[in-house]
């Protein structure tokens, strides 16, 4: 019996079958078949022909945390590597607001009327709450982004240093084999981040800004050392007198400072990127310093160096996570974390057993 409410001995009590419910799944729809996974050879030959889509989807594997993928991006940077090393690398720092994706929007096209293709590799910095990114810097650059010689690539930083995405330097080589001959790094303009792109590009470019208040704050001795060239942006209507003024200052402060490794002294320039003012005295700055970089041998003594660098860097990455990702260390920190916040351990001595653990296992 269907419903056995319906039975005599429950006088009174009736159940209807009620209305036949139409299926939940459309009849007509299809699943989509699973996304194809790409070999390696596929992936390289998809980059060397310049292929935009797979350019992306090596960048997607670079950045992913899966050890499958790291390991496949891996193998298809390696076999890039031969079709590299041919790009002019730029790094592009500024304070927030001093209009960095305004000026890449213009300087790119202007390196692009030269003839070649750009790579914009932008660094979003992620929430230290959420982890998430906006990943916006590409609607601000609204000329570039839909011109066909440019790929922009905004990034998560995802809680690497300073805000610059740890696969930054991998996603360059790929960007150099897909045939990117101009590559502009931008930074989030916070933190130690123009630490780890400074040792990433050939040139580094800082802008900054005239009329915010103190002009000193913008000296600041870190970051003045590693510029290559500085710029002031914002030198249009009432604001020139103050940009030639704050032009004359950085002159004077960068006297204070030894030359740098290149033996190039930082020129300091003013310019409108929003009115596209003084765009061509910037970019015979970058091709002069190149010149003479070129001709002195100190372009490719950097390079070698900032591949040393790289290495040591990737060591440091692959010990940590290794040490972190084992289980035993893992349950060894929580002990620890318990007798140090009970006073019952110092914090040095608590380290010091977890390392000796780990390096007499790996003995």
């Amino acid at each position: 019996m269907e419903h056995p409410e319906n039975d005599e001995q429950y006088t009174g009590l009736n159940v209807n079958s009620g209305i036949a419910q139409p299926p939940s799944v459309n009849p007509y729809f299809k699943p989509k078949a699973r996304r194809r996974i790409l070999s390696v050879q596929e992936y390289v030959e998809g980059i060397l022909k310049g292929n935009v889509t797979i350019l992306s989807k090596a960048v997607t594997l670079v950045e992913s945390s899966i050890p499958e993928h790291q390991a496949l991006a891996q193998e298809v940077i390696e076999k890039c590597l031969p079709y590299t090393g041919n790009s002019r690398r730029i790094g592009i720092t500024g304070v927030p607001g001093a209009g960095k994706s305004t000026s890449i929007d213009v300087f790119g096209l202007h390196v692009l009327k030269r003839g070649g293709k750009l790579a914009v590799l932008a660094i979003d910095p992620s929430s230290e709450r959420t982890k998430g990114s906006i990943l916006g810097d590409k609607t601000r650059m609204e000329k570039l982004s839909v011109h066909p010689d440019a790929f922009i690539r905004p990034s998560p930083s995802a809680g690497s240093l300073g805000g610059v995405a740890r696969k930054t330097r991998e996603t360059i080589v790929l960007c150099e084999a897909a045939g990117y001959d101009n590559i502009f790094v931008e930074t989030v303009g916070v933190g130690q981040s123009e630490t780890a792109v400074h040792s990433m590009v050939d040139f580094f470019l800082l802008i900054q800004l005239a009329g915010t208040g103190d002009e000193l704050q913008g000296i600041k001795r870190g970051i003045m050392e590693m510029a290559d060239g500085i710029v002031i942006n914002k030198a249009d209507g009432d604001n020139i007198d103050r940009a030639k003024l704050a032009q004359a200052e950085f002159r004077n402060a960068l006297h204070l400072f030894p030359l740098p490794p290149s033996g190039i002294a930082p020129e300091v320039l003013t310019y409108s990127g929003y009115f596209e003012i003084g765009i061509d005295e910037v970019w015979q700055m970058i091709d002069r310093y190149f010149d003479a970089v070129k001709k002195s041998g100190y372009f490719e003594r950097k390079r070698h160096e900032q591949e040393k660098y790289w290495m040591y860097e990737s060591i440091n990455d692959q010990l940590k996570a290794n040490f972190y990702n084992d289980p035993v260390i893992e349950d060894m920190l929580k002990a620890k974390e318990q007798l140090v916040l009970g006073s019952r351990q110092s914090s040095f001595i608590a380290a010091r057993d977890v390392l000796d653990y780990y390096f007499n296992k790996k003995s």
